[in-house]
């Protein structure tokens, strides 16, 4: 029975370990053929033979995207807009779901509140009428426009609210029972314990103002304030010949547009890529084991 066993679970591992690696594969081989590709020729990228390494090795694609001033701009506005969206969003979420975590006995009508929110999450006023209050309250050209029509993340509150809940009671309690009042037992217990989630919540925000490109499109009037995202798209669909000189004209006839966009999606995912490995350490559970006791 032992030998079987033991043989079972040698099986299970080998298993584990090949479905493991073909995940891995598929999550970085198509990384690495991007990489190929906007490192290549453009006629090679044209037809296609380029697999995981590059041919006719050259960087004129990173060179027409990255060597124009439009792109540090670009860059100023996504860093800007990060740099102001992620302290609000985080602040708001960790505001609303504190209270609405608690039972009906300390926050009366929680459930009306709570259905207040998961509304807007099905429903919403839509467009149009959603450009007309940014345009009315005179945000538009401006990174405000970017940052205060999603300052709310619902989707945000649900899951840290539903974190605060399954949180030990007897640590509130305990707190309560030793005079600390609501601002010390959220920033001094709930804080602290629930960073796992909060770590998450961070690199969704910060993931989501990266990636948006729409609402630069529709709500900056002047190409100089785009960000990143947006920025990006428009170099290939749009590009702005007003200001191309004989050197970039140069360099469009090694360009391709598989090429310029490997290279977009590269350097649009390269600071999320070098954020991930300093939030990773914070992804784990378990963090209020062991708080309680009795």
């Amino acid at each position: 029975m032992n030998v079987f066993s033991g043989k079972k679970i040698k099986a299970f591992d080998v298993f584990n370990g090949l479905f493991l690696t073909a995940a891995v594969l598929l999550c970085v081989l198509p990384f690495v053929h991007i990489l190929a590709v906007s490192l290549s020729s453009s006629t090679a990228a044209t037809k296609g033979v380029v697999t995981f390494w590059p041919v006719e090795f050259n960087l004129y694609a990173y060179d027409f995207v990255l060597g124009r001033i439009d792109f540090w701009r670009a860059m100023y506005v996504s860093l800007e807009r990060i740099l102001i969206a992620v302290p609000i969003c985080m602040l708001l979420t960790v505001l609303v779901a504190y209270p609405l975590s608690k039972d009906h006995s300390i926050l009366k009508s929680r459930s009306a509140y709570v259905w207040f929110f998961f509304f807007t999450t099905i429903f919403n006023g839509g467009l149009i009428p959603t450009y007309f209050i940014v345009k009315e309250t005179g945000l538009m050209d401006s990174v405000w426009s970017l940052v205060l029509p999603g300052a709310v993340p619902v989707f945000n509150i649900i899951v840290l609210l539903n974190f605060f809940r399954q949180l030990p009671k007897e640590m509130d309690e305990a707190a309560v029972m030793d005079g600390a009042g609501h601002w010390t037992v959220l920033w001094k217990i709930y804080i602290p314990t629930s960073m796992p989630s909060l770590a998450t919540l961070l690199l969704f925000v910060i993931v989501f103002h990266w990636n948006s490109w729409f609402d630069g499109m529709i709500y900056m009037n002047d190409p100089t304030h785009f960000p990143m995202q947006t920025y990006l798209r428009t170099v290939v669909t749009m590009p702005d010949l007003r200001n191309v000189t004989l050197e970039d004209l140069e360099n469009l006839k090694n360009l391709s547009e598989r090429t310029v966009k490997a290279s977009q999606i590269l350097v649009g995912a390269l600071p999320v890529l070098i954020t991930y490995p300093f939030l990773q350490r914070y992804f784990v559970k378990g963090m209020v084991i062991g708080s309680v006791k009795g």
